[in-house]
């Protein structure tokens, strides 16, 4: 191996000299020099005397970003590869394990026709799980620090423990635990390991929240994060379903199909818009929960008869949430949500071109089985989008007493019944110019009658009367009183 051509790929093990295998230290005694990914690792201490070592440490100090660093570093090793004597190069724990540059290499090695050689390293996680006291088995997530801190959400399910390498600074700390805290209570217990494998070895445990105030962190840091519960998940949910509707599942939900399910979603629909009108969490909780089932078992239903699968389901929806956010995920700069809006016209008519649905109405997307006024409102909003509206909100307004003459005048019932519905539809129009949703103050006129008109039943029972006892008077005296009290 010493002095070939190619390229050799080494693993220096997870921090301490007595670590490296047996091929690595052949390796290093026999080589002439060996180039590093970085200098800023124990082992490179031990090293045999008289090895040659270069870094790519200047990479880092330049100001380039990771990527940038790792494009660089790739695109040298590469080059050292060609010569006659090749390169040996080598990065901390296990070339292909928590590296970026290693696999890279290969990749491109052997696409180039460079032969490509790796002597394995022990990884970080080997010393880490055994000062952690845990098997990876059966689903331990291995997370990059370096991830986390640009993402919103952890990529990892939390009914499983997840281990964050390269928790390499308090700065990187700070970033990963808000990240972490989208799911995680902030007082979650975590342990912080460092220097695993080596006689300097801390493990510390502490809430969530205090993981960037640890004094120990460094470059061989990682972060160990319990599991939340064992049914916490997304993915626990999923089998949960498919064991209800398994053989040795639940009679009654193996004998549901898509039709039969259905008065089941609208129900919950409505329970979960119940539970927004109130402005209760916990009821809220609790019934997205109830819908939330129903999308699942629809999904499940889906996969067994080969219809389509959650996964199918996830991607289409991640697929055209990004083509639709094109000033998010693109290069498209827009100034604020009016735009956002005509933008978003723009992609579905371009989306219904591609699916031969050009000449199909605007309207079109617009379900029939909506209630009428959350129906009304859906078109007005489409309709307005293209430039379908009125100037100012005094024209609809002024439509509005339009529709009340019209109602006066119409020569006979049927007529009548249309002005009505004309008159709603101009109702809904003047909510939706005030921003208001109409089915939803609907709903919450219908809840303030009931109130009131349940305070007249109850005022009538206390007195020993039936309701059609009292006056007019009587009961609108009444319902003044529950108006007042709210």
């Amino acid at each position: 191996m010493v002095n070939s051509p190619g390229i050799t790929l080494l693993g220096l093990g997870p921090g301490d000299p007595g670590l490296l295998t047996r091929q690595a230290w052949d390796v290093l005694r026999n080589a002439p020099e060996v180039y590093l990914r970085t200098t800023q690792h124990p082992t490179v201490a031990g090293f045999p005397a008289g090895l040659v070592v270069h870094s790519f440490d200047e990479f880092y100090d330049s100001g380039m970003d990771f990527p940038q660093v790792y494009e660089r570093i790739i695109e040298q090793v590469l080059a050292l590869g060609r010569r006659p004597q090749g390169v040996v190069y080598a990065v901390p724990g296990h070339p292909f394990v928590a590296e970026t540059t290693a696999p890279e290499i290969a990749r491109q090695a052997r696409a180039a026709g460079i032969p490509v050689a790796v002597v394995a390293g022990l990884s970080f996680l080997e010393p880490t799980l055994a000062a952690l006291g845990v098997d990876p088995l059966p689903q331990l997530s291995l997370v990059d620090a370096l991830e986390l801190v640009v993402a919103h959400h952890p990529p990892f399910p939390p009914s499983a423990p997840g281990l964050i390498a390269q928790l390499h600074s308090q700065a990187i700390a700070a970033e990963v635990k808000i990240t972490l805290m989208a799911v995680y209570p902030d007082e979650h217990p975590v342990m912080l390991v460092h220097a695993a494998g080596m006689p300097e070895e801390v493990i510390e445990q502490l809430p969530l929240h205090a993981i960037d105030h640890s004094p120990h962190i460094g470059l061989l840091t990682s972060l160990y994060i319990p599991p939340l519960a064992a049914d916490a998940s997304f993915e626990a949910f999923q089998e949960l379903v498919a064991h209800l509707r398994a053989p040795e599942g639940c009679p009654w939900d193996r004998e549901q199909t898509h039709q039969s399910l259905r008065p089941n979603l609208l129900e919950e629909t409505y329970e979960t818009l119940n539970a927004l009108d109130l402005d209760d969490p916990q009821a809220m909780q609790e019934e997205f929960g109830d819908l939330l089932l129903q999308i699942v078992l629809h999904a499940q239903i889906a996969s067994e008869y080969g219809e389509f699968s959650m996964a199918d389901i996830l991607q289409g929806i991640h697929s055209k949430l990004v083509k639709r956010h094109p000033h998010v995920f693109g290069e498209l700069d827009l100034d604020n949500a009016d735009d956002v809006i005509h933008n978003w016209e723009r992609i579905k008519a371009v989306e219904r071109q591609d699916k031969g649905d050009g000449e199909k109405s605007l309207l079109d997307g617009v379900s029939p089985a909506l209630p009428a006024l959350a129906q009304a409102d859906a078109y007005q909003k489409r309709a307005a989008r293209v430039g379908f509206d009125w100037p100012e909100v005094d024209g609809v307004l002024a439509k509005i007493i339009e529709e009340i003459e019209e109602i006066k005048s119409a020569p006979d019932p049927a007529a009548r019944a249309g002005e009505i519905g004309d008159l709603f539809f101009a109702l809904v129009n003047l909510a939706r110019w005030y921003k208001v949703d109409a089915e939803s103050v609907l709903r919450q006129t219908n809840a303030k009658f009931h109130q009131r008109f349940i305070a007249i039943e109850t005022t009538a029972k206390a007195q020993g009367r039936a309701i059609s006892e009292m006056t007019l008077e009587e009961m609108d005296a009444i319902w003044e009183a529950a108006k007042a009290g709210g």
